[in-house]
């Protein structure tokens, strides 16, 4: 498989007779004959009248023009289901566009149709659908990541120019280093949430995939900004980042913090490779290195599932079976019922825990403690990014792995682990392919920056691909 470049596209279409409407059948009929990957749960119905009138019509200042784009199930989109990959939604019609869809039509872009997940966004392997798991585009039989599997899935198979997806504690990061392609989870507030349903509220962000980051750019630029639908969006304007990229980065005025040997322990061997060779050739590049601790590294795994179960379970409260969604009638207790047989196992794991972290017994034990380890870890990374342009580290200690391999919940949670505390903080991060194990799967480093220094964070990593 090979990704799709939305720049020699566009030159395609302005040199030749090449249409954006033509490009959008060929990858139609790609994704029919990719069916057996589970990426797309539903389609655009009027995905090739869109494409006819961004050719038809002179949209000047359209930055995305005729960019195809995938669209995580979790993210409200009039026309198509929203399942967010359960059965509790498996018919749910959302009635209005999320801020990211509004931004996405209004700067040109296609939206090519709605994509597989993890159920209710909780996964890292893209196993728990209700419709099934989505399959890796190069290893069949292995997982791309989750929970955004179907989003990486759709960039890293070449069935769209770019993808969305939600990132709560590394579910874009995670499927894009899987995958072999960029996954970019914004600063907490930098991109709207309006329209996305909440897993953990004060975690979740919407995320980008692209094959490249110059694409990436554009689509974070496009829909970044302040939203008076989310009162939690950062009130500065939407970001300049695509110019940024552009201009060449100087490795030599850079300065990254790497992880101290400890915490590297349980790296797999080609991960830890390929790590090494990086920053090897980084600093014969001119990088300067800094080795610098998180404080309270230990607890990055524990803080964000209590944290993230504790919101989940107050989130998902509203799927009871009475206003909308999946609704069992054959019990007196029509709520248990509605919920028992309309949720996966994973969900109804994680709300169990997030009800218990927070009963009036164990509050103060959990959920308190959770609370004030989290400021602990906000301020280790403001120490670090004090003395340091960008943390680099892997992206997962692990390769992907076949489909049904693991099967001890904590093991899977575990996974999480260079991903999560990048939520906890609220800081953006990004992943991106950085090589391959002896046997080809895709293995991909992580770049991390001060919370609203997005835009340098991705000028930083086209440097560093650059010269990669």
């Amino acid at each position: 498989m090979q990704v799709l470049d939305y720049a020699q596209d566009v030159h395609s279409v302005q040199e030749t007779t090449q249409t954006f409407a033509g490009i959008t059948e060929q990858l139609i009929k790609r994704i029919n004959d990719q069916q057996s990957l589970n990426v797309f749960l539903s389609m655009n119905p009027n995905v090739i009248q869109d494409a006819q009138s961004i050719d038809q019509h002179n949209h000047e200042g359209m930055s995305l023009k005729g960019m195809t784009i995938a669209v995580k199930d979790n993210i409200s989109t009039t026309g198509m289901p929203m399942t967010c990959g359960s059965k509790m939604l498996e018919h749910f019609q959302p009635m209005y566009d999320a801020t990211v869809i509004e931004r996405l039509k209004k700067n040109g872009a296609i939206i090519l149709g709605k994509v597989n997940m993890d159920e209710f966004a909780m996964g890292s392997s893209g196993e728990t659908s209700y419709f099934g798991p989505t399959d890796h585009p190069q290893f069949p039989g292995y997982v791309p990541g989750g929970s955004s599997s179907g989003s990486a899935v759709s960039v890293a198979a070449g069935l769209s120019h770019a993808s969305l997806g939600s990132d709560t504690g590394g579910s874009v990061r995670q499927p894009a280093a899987f995958c072999g392609i960029y996954g970019f989870k914004p600063s907490y507030g930098r991109i709207s949430r309006y329209g996305l349903t909440a897993f953990a509220s004060s975690l979740d962000q919407i995320g980008i995939f692209s094959g490249d980051v110059a694409t990436m750019a554009l689509v974070f630029d496009a829909i970044s900004g302040h939203d008076s639908h989310d009162s939690t969006t950062d009130p500065r304007p939407a970001a300049q980042s695509s110019e940024m990229v552009k201009k060449p980065l100087d490795l030599q005025t850079l300065t990254l913090a790497i992880l101290p040997e400890q915490e590297l322990m349980g790296l797999d061997n080609d991960v830890r490779r390929v790590y090494e060779e990086l920053v090897r050739k980084l600093t014969a590049l001119g990088v300067k290195f800094i080795h610098q601790a998180i404080p309270g590294s230990k607890a990055w795994i524990p803080t964000y599932y209590i944290l993230a179960t504790a919101e989940a379970s107050s989130n998902l409260a509203r799927f009871d079976g009475v206003r909308y969604g999946w609704r069992d009638s054959s019990s007196n207790d029509m709520t248990t019922a509605s919920r028992s047989s309309g949720f996966g196992m994973e969900v109804k794991r994680r709300i169990m825990l997030g009800t218990y972290v927070l009963s009036s017994g164990y509050y103060e034990a959990y959920y308190v403690k959770a609370q004030k380890a989290r400021r602990a870890i906000v301020q280790g990374y403001s120490s670090i990014f004090s003395k340091a342009d960008a943390l680099l580290l892997p992206t997962t200690a692990g390769l992907p792995f076949k489909r049904g391999e693991i099967k001890n919940p904590l093991e899977m949670y575990l996974s999480d682990y260079f991903t999560v505390s990048a939520n906890i903080a609220g800081i953006p991060a990004i992943s991106f392919p950085a090589g391959n194990s002896s046997e080809g799967l895709p293995i991909g480093m992580q770049l991390q920056t001060a919370l609203m220094n997005d835009e340098v964070l991705l000028a930083i990593t086209q440097a560093i691909s650059s010269v990669h």
